[in-house]
């Protein structure tokens, strides 16, 4: 893949299990919070799923727009679009009933400094939107920073393991959770909490970090010496067919790759197709973040896209210097500050 016609057409194209899915799941989709990192390729993956399936459905976003022409592209893909301002409630009230609701809205980067603006998206917010949906089916987007770090021999953390997060970010994406856990006991609104690390997208993410900084020939700090990641475009079928997830009380659901990634191999790996030998600082601690996702694969079935694909992928693209978003994971950072 060298351009971004070639990256849409492969995160766009939904499997035969998606397209199924689209054929039994009755009513509209509605997507709050598609201005962000993985809304629009949601979106577009939704809707040729859509087309494939032979259904009339609609594919509704929102969000305040403010990358420019964002909201055109998604209209010309068929996706309807409306503008809102969720913290505005009036805006929020005003916003169709649908029985399909995933919900993306959030902040992380800029807590520091901003703890106020984070607790208000992350942990306020929910609480209304939760209220206003409470008759839908509801995929609510959270992290694995709730989780604590595990030891690298452990495996991840488990959906039974206690939160324990690091950071007011983690705080306030648990507090996230706990909104719709609770509103979904209190109206029996069907909630699958969808706790995503990292999603890997050509153009951002973890092995892209990685390239560049071997690539400009930056030593890259082992401390946080381990990962998961996913395909970008396997987490976003996840998402969708999630819908199908959500019960009451909520359900919860680690989204990632299978493996415990190696940062010094990933790097390695990277450095073999690029051309050169990475340098490095630091040393492995024996804990990290990481997310074990068996009961995602169990009920959805192993991603499509392997890590050797992602190295290679993202290989190619930074040597020919193919477009990047400026959105770091900070997957390095221990302390909780983002």
């Amino acid at each position: 893949m060298r351009t971004l016609e070639d990256l849409d057409a492969v995160m766009s194209k939904p499997s035969a299990a998606l397209v199924q899915f689209m054929r039994e799941l009755e009513g509209d989709i509605m997507l709050l919070g598609v201005g962000g990192k993985m809304g629009p390729s949601l979106a577009r993956l939704a809707m040729n799923a859509i087309r494939e399936a032979g259904v009339v459905k609609k594919v509704i976003g929102v969000s305040r727009f403010s990358e420019a022409g964002l909201k055109d592209e998604l209209q010309a893909y068929g996706v309807e679009t409306i503008a809102c301002d969720l913290l505005d409630d009036a805006a929020l009230q005003a916003l169709p009933d649908v029985p399909n609701v995933i919900y993306m809205a959030g902040t992380k980067f800029g807590t520091t400094g901003k703890e106020h603006f984070t607790w208000v998206m992350n942990a306020y917010l929910p609480g209304r939107v939760a209220e206003k949906y409470k008759n839908s089916r509801i995929v609510v987007f959270s992290t694995g920073n709730v989780y604590p770090f595990t030891p690298v021999t452990y495996g991840g953390a488990h959906e039974g393991m206690s939160p324990a997060p690091i950071g007011e970010y983690g705080q306030s994406c648990l507090g996230r959770e706990r909104m719709f856990e609770h509103y979904s006991h209190k109206n029996g609104t069907k909630v699958a909490i969808y706790r995503l690390n990292y999603a890997i997208d050509l153009r951002y993410g973890v092995l892209l970090e990685l390239a560049k900084s071997i690539k400009e020939g930056r030593a890259i700090n082992l401390a946080m010496g381990h990962f998961n990641c996913i395909w970008q475009g396997d987490a976003n079928e996840i998402a969708i067919r999630s819908l199908a997830a959500a019960q009451s009380p909520a359900n919860f659901l680690n989204v990632t790759g299978p493996e415990t990634v190696s940062v010094r191999y990933a790097a390695e790996q990277l450095g073999k197709r690029l051309g050169i030998e990475p340098t490095f600082v630091g040393q492995e601690s024996e804990t990290a973040l990481l997310s074990n996702a068996a009961k995602c694969m169990q009920e959805f079935g192993y991603p499509s896209v392997s890590l050797g694909q992602m190295l290679d992928w993202i290989a190619e693209w930074t040597l020919n210097g193919g477009s990047t978003i400026n959105k770091p994971t900070h997957f390095q950072e221990r302390e909780g500050k983002f």
